[in-house]
């Protein structure tokens, strides 16, 4: 199970200090080895954690990176729960990955993903902004601004479906279909979005708005009875009811905590916490900030 919260300005938005928000958790097996966020040794350009299990080495769950020149993309990798597949031949780990390091736009890249499906279940959600300038009037004369001019996409073979999603709105996503959104998704982004109305204003305390949305992350509060996720899940639902997930045999729960801000000047801030060690109980973490100019 992972869970994603985001939001992207709309091209109208001139009022907030950041054209993109991003809070994510990763829930996965406290063992399964990997690497935090950093930039990537073949490319520089594109940063997030990388999966490090024998045999799937390189694949992530969450990337950022500012290739080709003139877009910042960003992936998100959630699976669906309790969906089969025949004739899965490949991991998902790559979906983000090769959708960062190539050309293909965020439409043009997911149709061929579904054209060539042989993955297991999985929600992408995939973000392109545009880094180049242009002007706009306001009351005050002419301001600097850069806009969205790719949309917001969620991308599923579980089943298959592109769909545009709206900016200027928060947005949940989950480990279940868009029509079917798990209760702690519905939840979480009502929070999300008071978090986002509160602290996207000019002069904001950065920090005061990472540390809200990190606390949005590690609410243990579980929406539950939820028919969808225990229709999923079965009995493990409401274990996994929560936003911060943590698993009574303490091998599997959320072990990487992700916020992401972009401001109008395409500065990227990304802060990741990550679960040091197998046991939640311990409650000891590593806090990781990258701070990126994207041109």
């Amino acid at each position: 199970m992972c869970i994603l919260f985001v939001y992207v300005a709309d091209d109208s938005d001139t009022a907030g200090r950041y054209r993109l928000i991003l809070a994510s958790n990763r829930d996965e097996f406290y063992a399964r080895p990997a690497l935090g966020a950093a930039p990537w040794k073949e490319n520089p350009r594109i940063i997030g954690g990388r999966d490090m299990e024998p045999g799937r080495e390189g694949g992530t769950w969450l990337a950022i990176g500012n290739h080709p020149e003139g877009r910042i993309k960003l992936g998100a990798l959630l699976n669906v729960t309790g969906e089969t597949k025949a004739n899965v031949t490949n991991g998902r780990g790559p979906i983000v990955a090769n959708f960062l390091s190539g050309a293909l736009s965020n439409r043009e890249y997911s149709e061929q993903l579904l054209q060539q499906d042989n993955f297991g279940a999985f929600n992408l959600v995939s973000i392109e902004l545009n880094t180049r300038k242009v002007q706009i009037g306001d009351a005050d004369g002419i301001a600097e601004q850069n806009r969205t001019t790719t949309p917001i996409l969620h991308t599923s073979n579980a089943p298959h479906n592109i769909a545009e999603c709206k900016v200027g709105v928060a947005l949940g996503f989950g480990n279940s279909t868009l029509e079917k959104p798990l209760q702690k998704v519905c939840r979480g982004k009502e929070r999300f979005a008071e978090i986002v109305a509160k602290q996207n204003v000019p002069f904001v305390d950065k920090d005061a708005f990472v540390d809200e949305l990190m606390e949005l992350l590690k609410s243990d509060v579980r929406y539950f009875p939820d028919p969808e996720l225990t229709r999923r899940a079965g009995q493990h639902a409401e274990y996994l009811s929560s936003i911060n997930v943590r698993m009574p045999n303490a091998t599997y729960g959320s072990r990487t905590r992700t916020v992401i801000l972009i401001d109008y000047q395409n500065q990227v801030e990304f802060v990741e916490e990550t679960l040091i060690g197998t046991d939640p109980q311990n409650d000891q973490w590593k806090t990781t900030r990258i701070v990126r100019d994207f041109c």
